[in-house]
């Protein structure tokens, strides 16, 4: 069947090729819209998380149990932390380094996926938004494998999801940095880092370039291995149970949640070493150890047990190693 020119799908209301071509420009960009307005109004929980994985308790454990019963120093949950935040700042002080962060986020997202293009080519259009979990096993089997049955040296699926994610990642850290650092300053209640161009200026005196790019590596370590596990895992699911789509993007959630929480870590790291480096507070002794590089810095917190700090929104226990105390917890109670 010969497809209707333009001028008559209009007369007899049926959609033409611009018009799905506009949806198609429509969709991703309200989805990019919602995910914008969803890191707005949960930016304070971000910003208190951002604090507990720096290490930064300012209220006092209360004894407690946890979920299973266990007596232990409860710490408070992330909602008390946002609220002892706006306490102190108001509620507008509970948004600080959201520009930076939106900022970034915009930029990453126009730029990440043309940056891709030249760096491995356009990909031929049936396969531009290609995912592990769409389409179905056939059709990806065949895309990766040429006649005489030898890989393509046309990048794809996970590579070019790959390629986009760290044009992504590097696009956006600068702005990550500066995020990070102008919610660190509540620590030491510093102002080196109060507004966009004043937190670059800031970097680029004292640190130069390297200093916007503080904690990369275990950012990327952390965004590619949870991507590449997450979509093995999905694309294993549907070639071997032969799920339908909707199952495998069920499945891709639930994977994507537990590879997370495995490399969550690395999380803490890179937050880290975001501020370590710079003239704040938060991120010298002794509110932070001094660390080598990103290694160390892992190293410690796990020897510590701080590796996962922030990683629970509730049932936060205080983890005590030999009795070690930072300047940064206010004092413990007594647990009886």
């Amino acid at each position: 069947m010969h497809a209707l020119d333009p001028e008559t799908a209009r007369i007899v209301g049926l959609p033409t090729e611009n018009d799905e071509r506009k949806e198609d420009e429509i969709e991703p960009a309200l989805r990019f819209g919602f995910r914008l307005v969803c890191s707005t109004a949960l930016y304070p929980l971000e910003y208190a998380k951002t604090l507990i994985q720096l290490g930064y308790e300012p209220i006092a454990p209360r004894p407690g149990r946890t979920l299973f019963g266990a007596k232990r120093l409860m710490l408070p949950n992330i909602f008390q932390y946002a609220s002892y935040i706006k306490s102190v700042d108001g509620f507008f002080g509970c948004f600080r380094g959201l520009s930076a962060r939106l900022l970034g986020n915009v930029l990453s997202s126009y730029y990440s996926e043309k940056m891709a293009v030249v760096v491995i080519g356009k990909a031929p259009n049936r396969f531009d938004d290609f995912d592990w979990f769409e389409g179905t096993v056939e059709d990806w089997e065949k895309f990766l494998a040429t006649k005489d049955g030898k890989v393509q040296t046309r990048p794809a699926g996970l590579m070019r999801k790959a390629v986009t994610h760290v044009c992504g990642i590097l696009i956006s850290h600068p702005f990550h940095v500066v995020s990070i650092r102008m919610m660190a300053q509540f620590i030491g209640r510093e102002h080196m880092y109060d507004g966009l161009f004043g937190s670059i200026k800031e970097i680029w005196a004292h640190e130069g370039i390297g200093g916007f790019f503080s904690g990369l590596i275990p950012r990327m370590v952390m965004e590619l291995s949870c991507m590449a596990l997450t979509s093995s895992i999905t694309y294993l699911f549907a070639k071997y149970s032969g799920a339908n789509k909707t199952t495998c993007g069920h499945v891709n959630t639930i994977a994507h949640f537990s590879v997370t929480s495995v490399f969550y870590p690395y999380h803490v790291v890179s937050t880290c070493m975001a501020v370590q480096g710079s003239r704040l507070k938060a991120g010298n002794p002794p509110m932070m150890d001094h660390y080598i590089n990103w290694r160390d810095c892992y190293a410690r917190l796990l020897l510590d047990r701080q590796h996962k700090r922030g990683s629970s929104f509730f049932f936060r226990t205080v983890a005590r190693v030999s009795g070690k105390h930072s300047d940064s917890f206010a004092p413990y109670p007594e647990l009886k």
